[in-house]
C-alpha cells in the first residue's frame, strides 16, 4: 500500500509532505520501520516514483516512511527549517502515534541517497541510540567541512561554482550561513570518531558506483571509518550517480538488513 499525504510538524511549524509504503500482508507484531531520505532534487515521493520500492516492500515486515526535507542537507538550517530535528525527533514521534511500528532501535533503519545518504549517515552517527541500521547510497558531503572551506577559498571558488552552480551554493548558504561554517554535528568524520568507542552503534551499509563523481570520497570515507573500528560494509560496482544504480543499491540495502 502507498499512502501519500501531509502531516503537521510542530518543529517545522507547518504541514509537510510524507509518503508511506506498507507491506502487502498484515503483521501481528510491530513492524520494523525504515526512514528513506531523498536527494537534493527529490521530495517525499521520489523513492516510490523512481524505484521499485513498492515491489521490494511487498513481502517484508517493514514500513517505509519518506519525508520531504527540501534542499536542507538534513540540517537545522541557518536560514530555514529545522529538518534534522524534524527527521530524527518529530517525524518518528508522529509516525509511532499512527502506525504499529516498533520503537526498538534494532528495528529502525535510516536510508538515503546522495544528499539523503549524507543525511542518513548524519542521523545514525549523531543519534546512534535511535537507529540500529543505516544505509547510504552514493552519499555526498562526506567531507562537508573541507568542501565548505574550499568554497570560502577565492582560488577555488570559481572552480566550485562552475562545477556545482549558483543554486547549490545558495542552498548551502541557507543551510550553513553566509560564512559556510558547519558545526561538528554536521561533519561526518567528526561524528564517526565520536561513536567509535560506543558499545552499541548502528550497522552500516554503503554503496557507490565506480563512475560516480563521489566515488573517491566514498573510498576515502570508508577507509577512515573502518580504521576507527566501526563495522562499515561498503560495496561498489559499475554505475554512475543515477537512478538504475540507486534502485539496485536499495535492493541490496533491504536484503543486507533483512527489512
Amino acid at each position: 500500500m502507498i499512502l501519500r499525504g501531509f502531516v503537521h510538524s510542530e518543529v517545522l511549524e507547518k504541514d509537510t509532505g510524507i509518503t508511506i509504503v506498507t507491506p502487502h500482508k498484515p503483521y501481528s507484531e510491530k513492524y520494523k520501520v525504515a526512514y528513506l531520505l531523498h536527494g537534493l532534487g527529490g521530495e517525499q515521493s521520489t523513492w516510490t516514483d523512481f524505484s521499485m520500492l513498492p515491489y521490494y516492500a511487498l513481502e517484508g515486515n517493514t514500513i517505509y516512511i519518506m519525508p520531504n526535507a527540501e534542499r536542507s542537507f538534513y540540517t537545522d538550517m541557518k536560514y530555514g527549517f529545522k529538518f534534522f530535528t524534524y527527521v530524527t525527533e518529530d517525524l518518528p514521534k508522529i509516525c509511532k502515534s499512527v502506525f504499529n511500528i516498533s520503537a526498538d532501535p534494532c528495528d529502525t533503519a535510516v536510508i538515503g541517497v546522495s544528499m539523503g545518504g549524507y543525511g542518513a549517515l548524519k542521523c545514525a552517527m549523531a543519534k546512534p541510540e535511535n537507529y540500529g541500521m543505516c544505509g547510504a547510497i552514493a552519499p555526498a558531503c562526506l567531507f562537508l567541512k573541507d568542501g565548505l572551506e574550499a568554497q570560502n577559498n577565492p582560488a577555488k571558488h570559481a572552480e566550485i561554482l562552475q562545477k556545482y552552480g549558483q543554486s547549490i551554493l545558495n542552498d548551502m548558504i541557507y543551510a550553513f550561513g553566509e560564512n559556510l561554517e558547519a558545526d561538528d554535528c554536521c561533519d561526518l568524520p567528526t561524528l564517526a570518531k565520536k561513536i567509535s568507542g560506543r558499545d552499541s552503534i548502528p550497522k552500516f551499509y554503503t554503496a557507490c558506483g565506480l563512475q560516480d563523481p563521489y566515488h573517491d570520497d566514498n573510498m576515502k570515507f570508508k577507509d577512515l571509518v573502518q580504521e576507527l573500528g566501526i563495522g562499515y560494509k561498503y560495496e561498489e560496482w559499475q554505475g554512475g550517480h543515477e537512478l538504475p544504480f540507486f534502485n539496485d543499491a536499495l535492493r541490496k540495502v533491504i536484503d543486507y538488513f533483512g527489512l
